[in-house]
């Protein structure tokens, strides 16, 4: 296992790389890394 630690702009643009690639290909890796990254993002306060 290796892990990684990048900022919320590079995770974005690897994201957004990876859209660009036929979904069937990238779908499972899409979603992992949206599964790990989520609980570390803070979410927006609403007032």
């Amino acid at each position: 296992m290796i892990k990684l630690e990048l900022e919320l702009a590079e995770v974005n643009g690897i994201l957004s790389a990876l859209g660009q690639m036929p979904f069937v290909q990238v779908q499972a890796l899409i979603a992992k890394i949206q599964g790990q990254a989520a609980p570390q993002v803070e979410a927006p306060k609403t007032e």
